[in-house]
């Protein structure tokens, strides 16, 4: 087994176009076509990191946290992140980040919080817009079956809770082919016209190249005619953050007792309390300052998330009550989530959770 193919079932459980921006997920360090003896699942890249697999023989680490965000000019060993790198490549170690990737889709980050409190009719809180495209294409009756069948099978038409989707109609198209032309209907040099119906699917962004591909290989024509859109729509199942209720409401005491305990943290920041009792509760892991207005105008009793500032408390305004619980409290299952999914997916090898607490911040 190679790294590359751990790295195709990774980017199918989280894909990197999922991403955010401004981060740098994916391959970090090492070659696709290593043979992998075993996997490290870690949350944070670290020197101890790199000593732990070494010795449990894991030669793929696989990190939610990126340990490079921006380019290295030099590579001497003067920081941490310069001596993970240099230990990594000595020992022919590979490190693949997932970070964001993991943050947006249903299966990530905030539904390993929302696990932890038991949240139930649960929903992305800030979904995600220019996820989605349209394919709209031509077929002839004759295959148009086997073409929208291939499309479904590579990915089109799944759409939240449904898959198959797909809207036809019927209609004629006209072509005329040059003297280079081979058509596949009709003769060179003629007008033809055949009975065609208009098919129209959604897709998710990161599929169009397979999309595409499924297509040209389905489709009789030699040259196919289709148009691909980027649709405004939000896709509801892919962002970040989430939104859930409580199984019974609690008062602003008991309840951050309740989430102290679930986080296992050992201090929590949050703002004025509330007198209404508090059932609906959003949740972002790391930081996430950002969806404080989206937490509100979700009609959230409680944010829970982390590296809140001091100024951004008040932002709550008595609307809801902003929870701290820390960074590393807030993203602590994802080493769960990984290990759980490559531990089912792949059983020639060993699976290592990572077991050294990495957060770099201590209490009291």
């Amino acid at each position: 087994m190679k790294v590359k193919e751990i790295i195709n079932a990774l980017e199918e459980f989280a894909p990197l176009a999922n991403a955010e921006d401004f981060d740098n997920v994916g391959l970090l360090v090492g070659d696709i076509n290593t043979e992998v003896t075993g996997i490290l699942v870690t949350l944070d890249t670290l020197e101890k990191t790199i000593d732990n697999a070494i010795a449990q023989h894991c030669n793929l680490v696989v990190s939610f946290h990126p340990i490079l965000f921006s380019g290295l000019k030099k590579i001497t060993g003067k920081n941490y992140v310069e001596r993970v790198v240099l230990k990594a490549i000595k020992n022919d170690i590979a490190i693949y980040a997932i970070h964001t990737a993991l943050d947006n889709v249903p299966h990530g980050v905030s539904k390993g919080m929302c696990d932890a409190l038991g949240l139930t009719n649960r929903k992305v809180l800030i979904p995600k817009k220019g996820k989605i495209k349209k394919l709209t294409t031509y077929v002839p009756e004759d295959i148009y079956e086997n073409v929208r069948t291939a499309l479904f099978e590579a990915g089109a038409g799944s759409i939240g809770n449904y898959e198959s989707c797909s809207f036809s109609t019927y209609g004629e198209g006209t072509f005329l082919g040059k003297p280079e032309s081979n058509p596949t209907k009709g003769e060179r040099g003629k007008l033809q016209v055949e009975k065609e119906l208009q098919l129209n699917v959604t897709f998710e962004a990161h599929l169009e190249k397979t999309i595409l591909n499924t297509l040209f290989e389905s489709h009789s024509y030699e040259e196919v005619a289709y148009e691909i859109t980027t649709l405004d729509n939000s896709n509801q199942h892919i962002g970040m953050g989430m939104l859930g209720e409580l199984p019974e409401a609690l008062d602003t005491p008991s309840f951050l007792k309740f989430v102290a305990h679930s986080f296992q943290a050992k201090g929590i920041r949050h703002s004025a309390e509330l007198e209404k009792p508090i059932k609906k509760v959003a949740v972002l892991g790391g930081s996430g300052s950002f969806a404080i207005e989206a937490a509100i105008h979700s009609g959230a009793d409680a944010f829970i998330t982390a590296d809140l500032k001091y100024h951004q408390f008040y932002q709550a305004e008595n609307k809801l009550i902003l929870v701290d619980i820390g960074h590393y409290e807030s993203e602590q299952f994802t080493k769960n989530i990984l290990t759980d999914f490559l531990t089912k997916k792949f059983t020639n090898f060993a699976v290592v959770l990572e077991d050294e607490n990495t957060n770099p911040i201590k209490y009291l």
